[in-house]
């Protein structure tokens, strides 16, 4: 099975659309403007040569790595026996930042199906934002390459998983969820805004960046194009800061899946042309990055075996 997550190119055409419910508004609500705080992207050196995550690669296909807000926990998507389904989403948990990480747990049949679970985004209070093709704006459930839509959900005290919620769609102006796939939700609040981005297909089937602002009822608006993070190639993927100021994606602009960053300029209301994160690029495929919280650790998805990797860099004041 080739991974979603490292083939460059292979993403779905539009389809016709369907209704889905949106997500009640209370659960955002609470969500917004609990990210934490991280130095502004100016403040850091440059990214290092990276390293494996050695403790949660193995032979199956691992990708869509991302941290916990408190640096505690690594969420991954791989393709692991022992799962519900095609693509899972796992976790794997460590008592502090310096220590590797445990072994990976399965969340469970509440939030992993049949079909794929991928791109998950943990928030505060127990959140998670996370990507499934169960069931799609206009799509069936099982297509390859997968046509996923957005999704939240929140763990309980006891662990355990609520029932996720999905986002709704945009053609019945329920939620941001086009009838192509989505992928790579980040969600960020900024100057009193709260703001999605996400990755899909789109109306067009070419892949680029989107956002989506919140409304005061917790819904999302229609999504837009963030225009100069896009290419007539794949952009993907995104993941921003949590202050606003950075963020990182996948792209094919350059002939192959590499990481690209950019700086967002608050006087313009834009961001900066996309760079290379060239410490971490390879002739092998680049997919999915994150940052962490604290801004010192990139993730991302390496190489047609989808492999998990990890740069870090000094906050300069170091």
């Amino acid at each position: 099975m080739t991974p979603y997550f490292t083939a460059p190119g292979l993403w779905p055409r539009s389809r016709a659309p369907r209704a889905m419910t949106s997500i009640v508004g209370a659960i955002l609500l609470v969500v917004a403007g609990v990210l934490p705080a991280a130095a502004d992207a100016s403040d850091f050196g440059p990214w290092r040569a990276p390293t494996a995550v050695a403790e949660v690669n193995t032979v199956a296909h691992e990708g869509c790595p991302i941290e916990s807000p408190d640096g505690k926990h690594l969420y991954i998507a791989s393709t692991r026996p022992g799962g519900y389904g095609k693509n899972d989403i796992w976790v794997a948990s460590r008592a502090k930042k310096s220590d590797p990480f445990g072994p990976m747990q399965n969340l469970g049949s509440a939030i992993n199906s049949a079909e794929n679970e991928f791109c998950p985004t943990p928030l505060k209070d127990g959140r998670l934002l996370f990507v499934s093709d169960r069931a799609a704006c206009g799509a069936t459930p099982g297509m390859t390459p997968p046509v996923g839509d957005i999704y939240i959900t929140r763990q309980r005290d006891d662990g355990s998983w609520k029932r996720p919620r999905h986002l709704g769609c945009v053609a019945d102006g329920s939620g941001p969820n086009f009838v192509g796939g989505e992928f790579g939700p980040s969600l960020v609040r900024t100057d009193g805004v709260t703001y999605l981005y996400f990755s899909s297909t789109g109306t067009t089937g070419n892949h680029d960046i989107y956002r989506s602002r919140r409304n005061d009822n917790g819904t999302f608006g229609a999504p837009q194009p963030v225009a100069e993070l896009n290419t007539l190639a794949v952009d993907q993927m995104p993941n921003v800061s949590a202050d606003g100021s950075e963020i990182v994606f996948a792209s094919s602009r350059n002939g192959n899946m590499d990481i690209f960053t950019a700086t967002f300029n608050s006087s313009t209301g834009l961001w900066s042309t996309p760079v290379p994160v060239t410490a971490v690029n390879t002739a092998e495929p680049e997919s999915r990055p994150s940052l962490s919280a604290d801004g010192k650790r990139l993730y991302f998805g390496r190489g047609v075996t989808a492999d998990i990797y990890v740069s870090k860099r000094a906050v300069l004041d170091d």
